[in-house]
């Protein structure tokens, strides 16, 4: 190991942290190293031997603390610490609680960080190896980042990384988490409970981490989420105050921060899932003279964005059903329930979704389809219908709730764009061929009426509204009104009022809604609108 040097004035100690150097110093160090080091969940032995040995050649050990705390880390490794080594203790100026910090935590927290590294910056411009401490693995939910994120780009760095509390608490359970296919997601406690709700059904395994006081909310959506059952509590995993107990027994007032919850992917709802591979778990087959009757299946819209657009039918409806479909997007907008399913697939494969959805409301399941806006506008509606034609789904009653259409909440933004006759086309080409949709562009604007355009682009479409304002301009004056909705009830909804000589097709996503005025459409000081009249002789 090379000698540490003397150690300069930012090692002092300081409002947030203190140095301590252990045993003499002196002699030359061999030049600037940082080094991030995972030390594992708790257990001495699980450090690596590279992260062993690191620390061993280390001429600063640096550490993060809470207040009035002894550092985990620190504990972790301290047998590994040469003599001789400069300790850099970081202790954290807030970690919960309220924060004097005139940037509140996120400020405070940012200063802490700034002044952390300009002490190790110190250290490193001295020549120094300086080893950082981090629990578990140093990428994973850890501080230590973020001194890496400050310091990696001026500094030979290399980060080692460890056994992540995770692994430790799998191995604590004995408990699989995930096999084959079986999809992992790690989730913080810290979630807003709907969201973690919903995140938990739509996985196979899961990892929660950050629970102490965010505990009671994780269990409410494990509960949701119908993964209660199974679940397992783990409180400092691999070391000797080590705790393994089903999430459903856990005294929410006695879990610490530094615990976690695994949620095995071939457990739901209790049972182990059943694999058709396997002949052990396979189901029984069904008798025919038993089967349930076949339930209705119910297609619903969700509106355009917010959850104050959803009307009470459609909500109590919701409330009914074993299983959502839908476009992902519009299945994550249903509140996760225990007993509720969720389905969610891509944006391309409405017949395979609807066909899935009969299959099992013919099982006599609940089932529910969901679509953004009205389900008959550009929705699911029609394609379930398009499946319900094989004679296989006779026996399915269908039910189709409307919902909030996406031209209407981009018209009442707007004014009154659609207080007369208008037209309703999807530029999209997927399903029709362009040759179709211009010919109905041009018959519509011939026809003077106001036209609302879906789909007006994508990633992969990016030509079609150009070429839609190509071809009504060739009909409609340029001054023609038009408006732009985008994100209309959301957060970061806008609306543009421009015309049809001035529209910029490049200002134009899929999460727009376009609104091509007629001739008498007029832009007022309190807003867009048509006339309900219309003379005598207009087209």
């Amino acid at each position: 190991m090379t000698a540490p040097q003397e150690p300069v004035e930012a090692a002092e100690a300081t409002a947030t942290g203190t140095s301590v150097l252990v045993g003499g110093v002196g002699g030359a160090a061999s030049g600037a190293r940082f080094a991030v080091v995972g030390v594992g969940p708790g257990d001495p032995e699980l450090v690596t031997l590279k992260a062993a040995r690191l620390i061993a050649a280390a001429d600063v050990v640096a550490f993060h603390a809470g207040p009035g705390k002894a550092s985990n880390a620190r504990r972790i490794a301290a047998d590994l610490f040469p003599a001789g080594v400069i300790e850099e203790q970081l202790t954290y100026p807030v970690t919960t609680g309220d924060t004097a910090h005139p940037g509140g935590y996120a400020g405070a927290m940012g200063a802490f960080y700034e002044d952390a590294a300009a002490r190790l910056e110190a250290h490193l411009d001295a020549g120094r190896l300086v080893v950082l401490l981090a629990e578990g693995d140093p990428l994973f939910y850890g501080s230590a980042m973020y001194l890496h994120d400050r310091l990696a780009a001026r500094y030979a760095t290399q980060i080692v990384p460890g056994v992540p509390a995770f692994a430790a608490a799998t191995a604590a359970a004995a408990s699989p988490l995930v096999r084959q296919t079986d999809v992992l997601t790690v989730l913080p406690g810290t979630l807003p409970e709907p969201e973690l709700a919903r995140r938990l059904a739509d996985t196979d395994g899961a990892i929660i981490m950050k629970l102490g006081r965010t505990f009671p909310a994780v269990r409410r959506a494990l509960t949701a989420a119908g993964r209660l059952d199974g679940a397992i509590y783990v409180e400092r995993a691999s070391t000797p105050q080590q705790r393994v107990a089903p999430v459903a027994e856990v005294d929410a007032d006695t879990v610490p921060y530094f615990s976690l919850i695994i949620v095995p992917g071939d457990i739901r709802n209790g049972r182990r899932t059943r694999d058709a591979a396997d002949p052990a778990l396979a189901s029984p087959a069904q008798n025919p003279l038993t089967a349930p009757a076949p339930a209705e299946l119910i297609v619903v819209g969700l509106g355009p964005g917010p959850d104050r657009w959803i009307t009470p039918e459609v909500t109590a409806a919701l409330a009914d059903v074993d299983h959502v479909f839908g476009y992902g997007p519009y299945v994550n907008r249903v509140p996760q329930r225990a007993g509720l399913t969720r389905h969610a697939s891509g944006n391309t494969v409405e017949r395979d979704r609807a066909r899935e959805a009969l299959d099992l409301a013919l099982a006599g399941e609940r089932v529910a389809v969901v679509s953004g806006g009205d389900a008959g506008i550009f929705g699911m509606a029609s394609a379930v219908f398009e499946v319900a034609e094989d004679p296989a789904f006779a026996a399915v009653p269908i039910r189709v709730l409307p919902g909030l259409s996406a031209v209407q909440a981009v018209a009442a933004r707007a004014g009154a764009p659609i207080g007369g006759d208008f037209a309703v086309v999807s530029l999209s080409d997927r399903l029709k061929p362009w040759s179709v949709i211009e010919n109905r562009l041009v018959h519509i604007a011939q026809a003077d009426l106001v036209l609302a355009l879906y789909n007006p682009a994508s990633r992969s479409r990016t030509e079609q509204i150009g070429r839609a304002r190509e071809v009504l301009l060739d009909h409609r004056s340029p001054e023609t009104v038009v408006v732009v909705g985008r994100d209309i009830g959301r957060s970061e909804e806008s609306l543009t009022v421009t015309t049809l000589g001035e529209l910029d097709p490049a200002s134009i996503d899929m999460k727009c809604l376009v609104l091509i005025g007629a001739s008498g459409t007029r832009v007022g000081p309190s807003g867009v609108w048509t006339p309900r009249f219309v003379p005598e002789g207009s087209a």
